[in-house]
């Protein structure tokens, strides 16, 4: 493709690239939607970048037909040096079309074509149709519509409902007022998690999502009341292995959940240290392999957590080979872990154990590789703490002769 000069007022001051939508801010100032929209929903002082006079966030975008216009003439004109063409943009969601479609969901011959329009809406990844979404009140009526159908023990609509929530949903006040006043959204995502339904994969991995991001805004009291039950479903979805965003929002929930001292003896009798180390054992993704890490490390902070991990016969052995092999958040885990174990389930089976499967020798490298000082400080205690055990194998041996090598 030749070099070709393009008209400076074609291009938008933001994103420095052809305009495919051009709209004009109440400060006069012509950018492309896309660029702008995105600029006032993360720029912490909302204000137009050329002239930097205060714009609000939900001030008006005047579409400039004119200039789009002669972009697409242009682009036309030079298509034959490469130039891609500039689509006739579709005219942005209006909210009083949402309330429409709300309005038609409660009409029996019109609500699933209703939910159908709104799905499609949340899945075209622009933000304005989101921003009307919620607006209008879409997120509540998502809400109250899976509880509807949960209650009712029917699975309609069922699919759609989740994924226009999980598209929509932010952690803004509403939203965590909204949980709080619908107790039975918990026990309603639960209930998708262990019934039949077509293309579960999809379904269930929303619902986990959905639990994630409810979690994270739900109030104490309401965290603190979930029952055995609800960690059953989840540990069941970290054996089922429903898919790798579910595992990482299931183990999410369960970290979340697990400062309450009673959540945390439910999850441990659900099985989940068992099954995050049988989840370990299959080599995950370094992300999930540290959400696991994260959760061994708070429920190894109680006795059944340390007996339950010690029970696994290959407990021991998978915290000593992943140290220092993944990332530091989980050496700091690992760490944490050992010396709980050591400093309060030290039985001379688990300390030979730690010796025969390597952690001791783990224990020596992190005082020898570039790790932070507490984890050194950590190791060293640990080694003090049992030397009468471990002072005559090899290991140790080699770290004396070799700590003040030069």
């Amino acid at each position: 493709m030749e070099d070709i000069d393009i008209p400076q007022y074609f291009l938008c001051p933001i994103s420095l690239q052809i305009m495919k939508d051009p709209v004009t801010t109440i400060t006069g100032i012509t950018y492309d939607r896309e660029s702008i929209e995105h600029w006032l929903q993360t720029a912490e002082d909302a204000a137009c970048p050329v002239t930097k006079q205060p714009l609000p966030r939900d001030s008006d975008l005047t579409p400039n037909h004119m200039l789009r216009r002669l972009i697409q003439a242009w682009c036309t004109t030079n298509a034959k040096y490469g130039i891609d063409q500039i689509p006739t943009p579709k005219s942005p969601l209006k909210k009083s079309y949402i309330f429409k479609l709300i309005r038609d969901l409660k009409i029996a011959q019109f609500s699933q074509n209703a939910l159908k329009k709104l799905d499609e809406l949340a899945n075209e990844d622009i933000e304005w149709n989101r921003k009307c979404m919620v607006e209008a009140g879409v997120t509540k009526v998502m809400v109250l519509l899976i509880i509807r159908c949960f209650k009712e023990g029917k699975t309609k609509g069922l699919e759609e409902a989740l994924s226009i929530l999980y598209r929509i949903w932010s952690p803004t006040a509403e939203n965590k007022q909204l949980v709080a006043e619908n107790n039975d959204l918990f026990e309603s995502l639960t209930w998708v998690l262990r019934i039949d339904i077509d293309n579960h994969v999809v379904v269930k991995t929303h619902a986990v999502k959905i639990l994630k991001m409810t979690t994270e805004v739900a109030s104490s009291s309401l965290i603190g009341k979930l029952k055995l039950d609800f960690f059953m479903v989840m540990t069941s979805i970290l054996r089922g292995k429903l898919s790798p965003q579910a595992i990482k929002a299931a183990l999410h929930v369960l970290i979340q959940s697990c400062p309450w001292g009673t959540n945390r003896m439910k999850i441990i009798e659900a099985g989940a240290v068992f099954d995050v180390i049988e989840l370990e054992l299959s080599n995950p993704e370094k992300k999930t392999t540290e959400l696991i890490f994260r959760l061994l490390a708070q429920l190894c902070s109680c006795a059944d957590g340390r007996a339950e991990l010690l029970k696994h016969s290959a407990g021991i052995a998978m915290l000593s080979k992943r140290t220092l092999r993944i990332s530091a958040a989980t050496d700091d885990r690992s760490m944490h872990i050992f010396a709980q174990i050591t400093k309060f389930s030290a039985t001379n089976e688990v300390l030979i154990e730690m010796l025969r499967v390597g952690a001791v020798s783990k224990l020596c490298m992190i005082l020898q590789a570039h790790c932070e000082a507490h984890l050194k400080r950590i190791a060293q205690g640990i080694l003090r703490l049992h030397s009468n055990v471990w002072n005559n194998s090899p290991c140790i041996q080699v770290y004396l002769l070799t700590r003040n090598a030069r």
